[in-house]
Parts: C-alpha cells; structure tokens; sequence
C-alpha cells in the first residue's frame, strides 16, 4: 500500500514563526531568562531538528553563566522549560491562530479516498504535533493519519530515523510513499532514508538547498483557490497549478524507474 507522509511544521501549516517563536518567547520571559528570539534568530535555529535542542543550543550558555547547574540539571530545566513551551503553543493552534497552508486537506482526503495510508513524520512533540495535524485536517480526516514524532527516534532530522521508522510501521518500502516537506534538513531526512520528496517552500526556508527534491513549489495549491507555482521538476511529471494525486503516482513511478 502507498503512503503519503506530511511533515508538520511549515507543511501542514506555516507554525514556525506564527506559533513557536511567540510560544518559545512568551516561555523565557515567564521563566525570567533574559533570551528573546528575533525571527531571524529564530530561522538560524531551524537548522537544529527539535525544539529541546534548539533551546539547548541557545539556552546552555546563558544557563551556565548563572553557575552551580550540572549537565544534567540544565538538560532537566529545558524539559521542564519545553514541557511550557508545548502548552502555550497548542494553546495558540488550538485558538485558530495557525492557519493550513493551501493544499494540504485537499490532498490528504484526496489521498485516503483513494485508498493511500497517512502519516505524519515530525521531531517536534506529539501534543504539538497531534494539534496542528486536527486544526489543518479536521478531526475525523485526522484521525485517519498515523503520526510519528518527538522523543520517538534518537536522532532527529536531518537524520533519516523519523523515516526510518515511519517506514517500519507502516510496512512499505521506498518505492511505496512520497513524503511532503517545506525545510532543507527535512528534505535531507527522507532522502536519505530514499523517499521521494515534495518540497513546499515556506517563509523560514526559503533560502535553504532543495537540490534534490523531486518537486519543488510555492504551495500544495487548490483547484479554485492559491495557484501551486512549480520551482523545480527534475522528473517532468507536470503539475498545474496544484497537486493532486496522480502527481503522487507520476513521482512513485518516476522515482522507481530504472
């Protein structure tokens, strides 16, 4: 059976910088730490996989400076400083304030209609993740979706174990799926573990390397609503100005061709 496989953040909807950077500063400034992101802070950090890391990343020194906090100690602030961060920002998607990005219900009700397994492929947390996929899909086409994400690898992208694992429960092989991304280290991810990859640029990626992807655009579009304007499409197999599924199935059969 195929699969269709949906990063979340920046794919099912544009959270990075409408949802986690507020979310990430709200958290610091109840937590009196003197660190607030800008939005181009913010992008330099999305080349860490992982929320826990990238506080890790910017927080450690700051935490370290105060004095008497061990390794151990300080992994443990940032679990508890994360654990926040998660809440407030569920709380926001919840609101409605995180808007789908165009596309993706169509696609994916497109895709079960016609008998394709979906899933969800994420190192952000599963709360975070299970609210975004309910506020872009609707809980019932949600519901049909198999989400992996977390603390669920050791590893996160640009590591391929996400997929890896996906692949595992799901039983398919890479010739079975085609998975839709919008960053350069997510892309590198499902490549590497040999998925066919579509790249749907957002604001926080769009100067990253695609180089490649199977298809690259502006949007997943919709029939009547934002065109899909093509950036790139090594394979040929023609969009539009959406995607729908049988561009799914050009890109398998392209991609498996001898």
């Amino acid at each position: 059976m195929t699969a269709l496989i949906f990063d979340c953040d920046g794919v099912l909807a544009d959270t990075e910088l409408q949802g986690h950077l507020p979310a990430f500063n709200e958290t610091f400034a109840e937590a009196g730490l003197p660190v607030r992101w800008s939005e181009d802070e913010y992008v330099g950090l999305l080349r860490i996989g992982g929320g826990k890391e990238r506080m890790t990343k910017a927080l450690g020194p700051v935490l370290d400076a105060r004095g008497g906090t061990s390794e151990k100690e300080i992994a443990a602030l940032i679990a508890d400083l994360h654990a926040l961060k998660t809440a407030r920002y569920t709380e926001l998607v919840r609101s409605g304030a995180v808007p789908a990005r165009p596309g993706v219900r169509r696609l994916a009700a497109e895709a079960d209609a016609a008998g394709w397994q979906l899933a969800v492929a994420s190192t952000s947390a599963e709360a975070s993740v299970r609210a975004v996929l309910t506020s872009a899909m609707g809980s019932e086409l949600a519901a049909r979706f198999e989400v992996f994400a977390g603390d669920a690898v050791k590893s996160k992208k640009p590591a391929p174990d996400i997929y890896l694992l996906a692949m595992r429960r799901l039983g398919i092989g890479i010739g079975d799926a085609v998975v839709v991304e919008d960053s350069g280290i997510g892309l590198s991810a499902a490549r590497t573990a040999g998925l066919p990859t579509i790249v749907t640029v957002g604001p926080s990626t769009a100067h990253d390397d695609f180089a490649g992807a199977q298809l690259v655009l502006t949007s997943l579009g919709d029939p009547a609503g934002v065109v899909a304007d093509v950036l790139s499409d090594p394979l040929g197999v023609g969009v539009g100005t959406f995607v729908n599924v049988g561009v799914l199935e050009r890109i398998i059969t392209a991609y498996s061709a001898p």
